[in-house]
Formats: C-alpha cells, sequence, structure tokens
C-alpha cells in the first residue's frame, strides 16, 4: 500500500519516539518563550538541522557507493548490499517506513514539517514580542494531528 507523504514518517514511527520529538518542541518553545533575544540564533540553527529525509537518502547513498566499490573490486556480496539497500530505500518512498527509520527518529531526526512547526513557533513568539509585526496577509495556519504531533 502507498502511504500518503504527508504525515507517514510520524505514522510509521515508534510511539516514544513520536512522544520525545514532540515533548522537545515544546520545551524548546517554552524555553525560548523566556528568551526570546537567542531566537534569532536557534532559527539559523533550525535552518542547518538536516531533516529524516535527508538523513536516510545520504545512509542509503553511501552505503549503496560502498557496496558497489565491495564489488568492483572483487567482494560480489557488495552488489548484494547495494540491491538491499536501495530496496529498502524503495520501500520507505512508497510506504514510509524502512529499517534505518525508527533508530533515526530516536536519534532525534524530525521531518521537514515538524522542523517548521518549531521555526514558526518561534517566528510567532518573535511577533508577539514585537506588536508592530503582523502575520504575512494570505497566510493560513492549517493543523494535522499524526499520534501525539500536531503538525502546523
Amino acid at each position: 500500500m502507498l502511504a500518503s507523504s504527508s504525515g507517514r514518517v510520524p505514522a510509521n514511527t515508534p510511539f516514544e519516539a513520536n512522544r520525545q520529538i514532540n515533548e522537545r518542541f515544546h520545551h524548546s518553545v517554552e524555553y525560548y518563550s523566556h528568551h526570546l533575544t537567542e531566537i534569532p540564533e536557534r532559527l539559523k540553527h533550525l535552518d542547518r538541522e538536516w531533516d529524516v529525509e535527508r538523513a536516510l537518502a545520504a545512509m542509503s547513498s553511501g552505503i549503496s557507493i560502498l557496496g558497489l566499490v565491495m564489488g568492483m573490486f572483487g567482494r560480489p556480496r557488495g552488489f548484494l548490499l547495494s540491491l538491499g539497500v536501495q530496496g529498502f530505500y524503495m520501500q520507505h518512498t512508497l510506504q514510509g517506513w524502512c529499517p534505518p527509520l525508527p533508530v533515526l527518529r530516536r536519534a532525534g531526526y524530525r521531518t521537514a514539517t515538524e522542523i517548521e512547526r518549531e521555526k514558526g513557533a518561534l517566528k510567532d513568539l518573535l511577533r508577539d514580542f514585537d506588536p508592530d509585526s503582523t502575520r504575512e496577509a494570505g497566510t493560513e495556519v492549517c493543523e494535522l494531528t499524526v499520534g501525539l504531533i500536531e503538525i502546523r
């Protein structure tokens, strides 16, 4: 079965990992609500944060290249490594799950939507701090709840 793009990673993530990611989001927003001057630096950090899709793509490519090199230098099982890794990556692309996903999520890798959610919340704190600043015209907030993760 093909999974929709929206929410497929959290839906295929263990409950506890989703809870921890959501908890870190809330702690971050709480902390920065009392340290507004630190928000611009945090926003820069969030712009550089790798999302889980990027991490999976990098891992898949790296291990596949390793397998190809091994195969080219007389270790035919290296080709099987590449084939297996790409099979799992295709499974992730189609279904939203692959064997490394739970490990990466427990390590704190978030989806791009989860990262953008934190950025939006921090920008809202700055706007609330500066009453002359308003939300851009036409900007709407959309909410989606997947497990314990509320995505805006």
